[in-house]
């Protein structure tokens, strides 16, 4: 049994959950999520708590009682307070501006470069070199912040790019450095 697995999950007041065999949906204030389940984990509803139990006890079962954990343990976060990731772009020049949803970014290419928000993601855009990457989804947000970062990630000679604030990018030395 691992570790994770073996935690309770409490559920906050206004969350609910619906299941069937092969689903398990969390209802919150934000919104609703859902993961397909695996036949190796099973889980308990109790009086405002989930447990998550381990059907057979195999290695792999075992490892899949701790991905369904914590999954389930995400989306009821996710649901009731939400996940954000705060960007930042360092550079001269380098901007960002919402447009409706989408944002425009100037990365120093000769052209704008336009990025679209999927279904469930919310940006917010503070001054012209902020980012704020929200919704309730823990996995998507990830995923995209990753793909706004990959549009100009961070170069290890002067430290220009975007990143994660807070972010500490270790700068190589020039050539023009002598040993």
């Amino acid at each position: 049994m691992t570790r994770v697995g073996r935690k309770i999950i409490n559920l906050p007041e206004g969350t609910s959950i619906v299941s069937s065999d092969e689903e398990l949906v969390v209802v919150g204030p934000k919104g609703r999520l859902s993961v397909k389940l695996d036949a190796a984990v099973d889980f308990v509803i109790e009086s405002g708590s989930i447990v998550v139990k381990n059907v057979d006890g195999s290695k792999a079962a075992s490892a899949k009682h701790g991905l369904y954990r914590a999954l389930i343990s995400n989306m009821v976060k996710g649901v009731n307070e939400g996940f954000a990731k705060d960007l930042e772009l360092v550079g001269v020049g380098y901007r960002v501006a919402l447009q409706e949803t989408s944002l425009h970014f100037s990365l120093g290419y000769s052209h704008p470069v336009i990025f679209s928000p999927p279904a469930g993601i919310l940006f917010t855009v503070e001054g012209q070199n902020k980012i704020k990457v929200s919704g309730i989804d823990k996995q998507m947000v990830g995923q995209t912040t990753a793909e706004i970062i990959k549009l100009r990630p961070p170069d290890s000679y002067k430290g220009k790019g975007i990143r994660i604030a807070g972010t500490v990018i270790k700068t190589k030395p020039g050539k023009s450095v002598k040993k």
